[in-house]
């Protein structure tokens, strides 16, 4: 007699309708629709939705500091080599600077070819730049840098932390509570991120509500050749970069397509950063170079950041008819190469570092800063965006430079 065993039912396989309305990516995208919505037909409304994006985006921020203490005093103590902690920096900083300044001269060769200084300068509303211009070079310092930068004094806390607990007796046992309390920081997180549409709504909604869609007219070709300068050094020059160990740009960006639309909402490539991280290691990046490139490229390492700068000075000089040199364009690079480094943690911080530059040219008037203030803000987006993918690219370049890359995970996996 022969015993059947009975099979077990197959699971029911979902709807891509279902998929689609369970999936985070999809609710960020309807709510900056709705955003964008709000804002452009009910500004004063549009501008009450400030504070939800903030919220969200500060909510975050409290997350930042224990997962990159958490993350590098854990990778630190876990590699049980110190001249691997030291290598894997002095890499980074190396990759940083090269990539930057690659960013930098392709800023300066599209603002020359595009012109984008060059337009009909009449009915520019302009607003007062005093704010920012009044923080000119001579305010400007590394002390004051690093005092205001909090991702910078985590790191360098978490560095010292962990190389001490190298040398540590009860060594395991503190590891063993660190890993049970990042494990509970990260659960935290996950539930977090849940509010993630809105934030990417009331970030939209401001933005729409505040500056007005017309904003965008006046400065449009700066806008754009900004966007299009950045769109070409993301493919071609990062997408270059990941084919030598090929890898494809475009997987890469639709793994990471949930922090992009959060980048893209927020303005705030921090409001991606702890989830980035979790996702390069689940991707196959080690956790030790995960969390000591990360931190470290939020401040070395803004690729946008570096193209928006160098297409402002051009953009400007454009627009006062002044005649840059080739030796003034080298100086204006070499400039930004050091200031650029300085315009991520500090409130204004982009016009900062530009009224440093102009007041290092003394060619540029500084007053020019007012013809940026009504589409940065739009900008800002790109910068951001464009700062998470490239240090996306730069954790990725490091592990496999390391060989401590497992095998490319590319599968987005939620933790039950």
């Amino acid at each position: 007699m022969n015993i059947t065993t009975p099979k077990l039912p197959n699971k029911p396989k979902k709807s891509t309708f279902s998929i689609i309305i369970t999936n985070l990516t999809f609710w960020v995208l309807i709510a900056i629709i709705a955003g964008v919505l709000l804002g452009h037909f009910s500004p004063e409304n549009g501008m009450k939705m400030e504070i939800v994006g903030k919220t969200f985006v500060d909510i975050i921020k409290l997350f930042i500091g224990p997962i990159i203490f958490l993350t590098i005093v854990l990778g630190i103590s876990g590699m049980g080599n110190l001249k691997k902690v030291g290598r894997i920096g002095v890499k980074a900083l190396g990759y940083f600077e090269i990539v930057s300044t690659i960013a930098l001269s392709i800023g300066v060769t599209i603002a020359y070819v595009f012109k984008p200084g060059k337009i009909d300068k009449t009915g520019l509303a302009l607003q007062d730049a005093s704010q920012y211009t009044n923080h000119a070079a001579e305010n400007f310092s590394w002390l004051k840098f690093f005092l205001s930068n909090f991702t910078l004094q985590v790191l360098l806390a978490a560095i010292v932390c962990g190389i001490a607990l190298n040398f540590y007796q009860k060594r395991e046992q503190t590891i063993l509570v660190l890993e049970r309390f990042s494990k509970v920081v990260f659960k935290g997180l996950k539930y977090v991120m849940y509010l993630a549409p809105l934030g990417a709504f009331g970030g939209m909604a401001y933005t729409i509500g505040k500056f007005g869609l017309q904003t965008l007219i006046p400065l449009g070709k700066l806008m754009l050749c900004v966007y299009l300068t950045m769109i070409l050094f993301v493919f071609l020059i990062l997408g270059s970069i990941l084919k030598y160990y090929k890898i494809s740009i475009v997987s890469i960006l639709k793994y990471i397509k949930e922090e992009l639309l959060l980048v893209l909402g927020t303005s705030s490539s921090e409001a991606a950063l702890p989830s980035i991280m979790v996702k390069l290691e689940r991707m196959g990046c080690s956790k030790s170079v995960v969390g000591l490139v990360i931190p470290t490229g939020y401040s070395f390492n803004l690729d946008g950041t570096s193209i928006y700068l160098s297409m402002s000075v051009i953009f400007l000089a454009q627009l006062y008819d002044v005649h840059l040199s080739f030796f003034e364009i080298l100086s204006v690079i070499g400039i930004l190469m050091i200031t650029s480094k300085g315009a991520a943690g500090v409130t204004g911080s982009g016009f900062i570092v530009l009224a440093s530059t102009l007041t290092a040219i003394h060619k540029i008037p500084v007053e020019g800063l007012a013809f940026l203030l009504g589409v940065d803000k739009f900008m800002s987006e790109a910068r951001a965006i464009t700062n998470l993918i490239g240090n996306t690219v730069a954790t990725i370049v490091i592990s496999k430079s390391e060989h401590d890359f497992t095998e490319l995970n590319l599968e987005s996996v939620t933790e039950e």
